[in-house]
């Protein structure tokens, strides 16, 4: 689309000079696409002031800028002091987004909505969203703008997740934590997937490193058939054994010894940690999750210790890293454990 407006025309050589004086003053329009030719530059104005009198002043036609907004903060019309409360930041998974409001927002969920669909043109629904909560890591949502609908299909270095948002545990936040830890896992290991959910991080195991093969372990009846169709739809059938349990049942399952075990169930994984450290080999890694207040890690890494001193193991080192804030105060926590079985 094209705009007639009157622009400072001077020669190429004096286009930079030019260009930073007219910003220091404000005066280049920025919703028109400076134009040149082969001697001259063209500055569209914001107005035309007395010192423009020794330059040369055109009108010509210049090339409308569409501008794109680089928030959904941008198109919201609310007051101020509503503007500072809303979230920075929001997950997108598949074609869904899940957004976590407080109280004070909840007049204008709806705009919310509507400006996040807006500004991210492949969401087809968003969600508010509640804390995860229960065994099966689900979690309360109410529909904000966009289609009732809560599957879709989530796309993360190649692979390929179907999912239902609301019945099933899935968090695109964590996609670089299964790269890292896909990369640390050595060929023909023998790995468990605890809590598997619909097998994010076993599938990517299985598809980039070389485990022997990897068992991947939950409760949910529906996460264990999704994770089915991504098994296979990933084409990693032959590396993974699925299957539904309780994963304190995992001693009775899986008869062989694991080098490495994911343990992604915060608040609740050390519950189980004395049932990995069942079906751990003589050396084991265990990659551990938990969601901690700072002050309360040290407290955690001694009961931890404690338990694995009951089951006869010992603890040769922690790797604890905070990968992303869940509240103000507390932290989702990865924990790296060795541990190693105590001689007889």
């Amino acid at each position: 689309m094209k705009c007639l407006a009157n622009s400072l025309r001077v020669e190429l050589k004096q286009a930079e000079k030019t260009r930073r004086l007219l910003s220091e003053k404000k005066l280049i329009r920025k919703d028109l696409r400076i134009s040149k030719d082969k001697e001259y530059i063209y500055f569209p104005l914001v107005e035309i002031t007395d010192e423009f009198s020794l330059y040369t002043i055109v009108k010509k036609e210049f090339e409308k800028i569409t501008y794109k907004p680089k928030s959904y903060k941008e198109i919201l019309i609310l007051p101020e002091e509503i503007k500072g409360k809303l979230p920075t930041s929001y997950d997108v998974i598949g074609d869904i987004i899940l957004i976590k409001l407080s109280k004070e927002l909840s007049e204008f969920q709806h705009e919310i909505g509507e400006a996040l669909i807006k500004i991210n043109k492949n969401i087809k629904s968003v969600y508010k969203v509640e804390a995860v909560k229960g065994e099966f890591r689900t979690r309360k949502m109410t529909l904000l703008s966009g289609e009732k609908n809560t599957s879709t299909t989530h796309i993360e270095y190649g692979l390929v997740f179907n999912l239902d948002v609301e019945k099933t545990y899935f968090s695109p936040r964590l996609a670089n934590e299964r790269k890292r830890v896909e990369k640390l896992v050595r060929k023909n290991e023998i790995v468990v997937d605890m809590f598997t959910g619909v097998a994010p991080f076993s599938i990517m195991i299985a598809k980039y490193a070389h485990p022997k093969i990897v068992y991947s372990i939950d409760k949910n009846r529906l996460a264990i058939q999704y994770a089915k169709q991504n098994i296979i739809k990933n084409n990693v059938l032959n590396k993974i054994e699925l299957l539904h349990a309780d994963a304190k049942e995992s001693i009775n399952l899986i008869h062989e010894k694991a080098n490495r075990i994911i343990m992604n169930l915060p608040f609740s994984s050390i519950v189980f940690f004395r049932n990995a450290l069942q079906i751990a080999g003589n050396t084991c890694i265990i990659h551990y999750y938990d969601i901690l207040e700072d002050e309360n890690i040290r407290y955690r890494i001694l009961e931890l210790k404690k338990i694995a001193e009951n089951m006869k193991f010992s603890i040769e080192k922690f790797d604890i890293r905070k990968i992303k804030s869940y509240t103000p105060r507390e932290f989702y926590i990865g924990i790296d454990i060795t541990a190693k079985k105590m001689p007889m």
